[in-house]
């Protein structure tokens, strides 16, 4: 399965998100540290989710590195996250 793929199922399955986008930015990142020709190595992370709502920027992060820790030790390079409020302009 692509790495893609992985990701959107896990933080589908933990946060059932209201809003979810996983871009593959590895393209963007070609010769830099972390970068394979395969691609899949750098990613960002735009999610929506009422279970992140109320929490720390810093245990938002947490809790989206920790679902995603094996891929971000085997396969994953960078992450960006970033969290976006529920309602209606999410």
């Amino acid at each position: 399965m692509p790495v893609r793929d992985t990701i959107v199922a896990k933080l589908s399955a933990k946060f059932a998100p209201t809003h979810l986008e996983v871009i593959d930015e590895s393209a963007r990142h070609q010769g830099h540290a972390g970068s394979r020709p395969e691609g899949e190595t750098h990613f960002r992370i735009r999610i929506a989710a009422p279970s992140l709502v109320g929490l720390s920027r810093v245990a938002q992060h947490r809790a989206i590195n920790d679902i995603l820790a094996h891929e971000l030790k085997t396969h994953v390079h960078a992450l960006s996250i970033e969290v976006l409020p529920e309602g209606p302009a999410a």
